[in-house]
Parts: structure tokens; C-alpha cells; sequence
């Protein structure tokens, strides 16, 4: 396979690699979408021949694995756990949802994906080993962390999803909370109609770090 790989730079300058490839591929869903994610615009943004990604990716979807593992990369760079292992956790369960944020086209089509890459075995061993060291059996460590990585993943993924919707879609959605919702008759909502005063403010902004928080605790619990 290293035989193959292109050592001559390409028509824009840029030797190929895979990291390069990546970053490219990184750039082009981030500004246009995952639609954007083939190897004919990935050719025409690296100006190479659109083949050549063949010599280091079996295709979009092993490139799309690739991306999802750089996106972990990058989650733990310069990550150290502690000795609290809930600090650690949560500090790890942040990183995630700033990595999907960060990116949140990227994310909206990675996150779901099993890498089976580096990265992500790193982030697994770190995130096992924290709850082993909690005092969790194996089992329950392998059973938590399961629990503990896809609430973490699939409200970063919400998160990103929500980030990569258009300002003005985004904003509608946040005024239907205090506009809708207050039109709503308390006849036929009274649960709505209770919490009314407080709907706007307890809808709006993120509840990522409430839910990291309850998760712990009741993680904390079971030790």
C-alpha cells in the first residue's frame, strides 16, 4: 500500500496523505454537507486525480471512519483523567460535545459509527479504565461505559444537529417556546398551561451539562 501512495505533490502543491485527506474531507462536509463527501470533489479540492484517494481509503465509507476518528483525536488531545474519576468523565463527556460542535456537519453523520481505529480504542480504554478504577466489576464497567458514551454521543449529536441548522431556522425554533407555546389554551394543555412562566427559560440554551451531571450522579450511586 506505501508503494502506491503518491509522493509527488499535486497539481495544487499539496502531497497526499492520509491526514491530508482527512482535513480536506473535513473541510468539504463542514461547508457544504455530507453530500459533498465523494471522491470527484475530494480530487477537485486536493487537485489530484480522484482515484488517488483509492490509494489510501477503500471508499467514502472507510474515509467517513477515518473522519470519525480524527473527530475523537481530537476530543482527547491534551485530555489527562484525574483522580476523581466523575471529574474525569465529565471532563471527557464535555469534550465530546465541543468535538461535535466544532463540527457539527461532521459529527451529524459520524457520530453513530464504529471507528475501529486508534482514537477511538484510546477513548474506549480511557473511558473503561475510569470505571474500573471506580471499583465497577468488569461487567458493570463494560455495561456503564456503554451507557455513559451513547447519552454522552447522542446529545452532543442533538446538539450538533441543532448547530448545523440555518440561523434563521434555529431562531424560529427557539421563539416557538415563549410564541407557540404561550398560545396554546391551558384547557386543552394544563400541564403546559402550569408550567407556562417557565417553559421559555427551561427550553432555551442546552441541557447537556444537567444530564452529564445526572448521569454521574447515579453512576456515583451504584459504585
Amino acid at each position: 500500500m506505501g508503494e502506491r501512495r503518491r509522493r509527488r505533490p499535486t497539481k495544487s502543491g499539496v502531497v497526499l496523505s492520509e491526514d491530508v485527506i482527512i482535513e480536506c474531507a473535513v473541510r468539504l462536509i463542514g461547508h457544504h454537507g455530507a453530500e459533498a463527501l465523494t471522491v470527484r470533489r475530494l480530487g477537485a479540492a486536493l487537485g489530484c486525480d480522484p482515484t488517488a484517494v483509492y490509494r489510501y481509503f477503500r471508499g467514502t465509507d472507510d474515509l467517513l471512519l477515518a473522519i470519525a476518528d480524527f473527530l475523537i483525536g481530537e476530543t482527547l488531545a491534551g485530555y489527562r483523567p484525574g483522580p476523581d474519576w466523575v471529574a474525569s468523565l465529565r471532563e471527557l463527556g464535555l469534550r465530546v460535545r465541543d468535538g461535535h460542535l466544532r463540527h457539527p456537519r461532521v459529527a451529524t453523520v459520524a457520530a453513530a459509527r464504529v471507528t475501529r481505529r486508534h482514537n477511538e480504542f484510546r477513548a474506549v480504554e480511557l473511558g473503561v479504565s475510569l470505571l474500573l478504577s471506580a471499583g465497577f466489576s468488569p461487567a458493570d464497567a463494560a455495561r456503564y461505559y456503554h451507557v455513559f458514551i451513547d447519552t454522552v454521543l447522542a446529545h452532543a449529536a442533538l446538539e450538533a444537529s441543532y448547530a448545523a441548522l440555518a440561523p434563521e431556522v434555529r431562531e424560529a425554533d427557539d421563539r416557538a417556546w415563549e410564541e407557540t407555546y404561550r398560545r396554546l389554551p391551558a384547557t386543552d394543555y394544563p400541564a403546559i398551561g402550569a408550567v407556562r412562566p417557565h417553559l421559555g427559560a427551561g427550553m432555551s440554551g442546552s441541557p447537556f451539562e444537567d444530564v452529564l451531571d445526572l448521569l454521574l450522579e447515579s453512576l456515583a450511586r451504584r459504585v
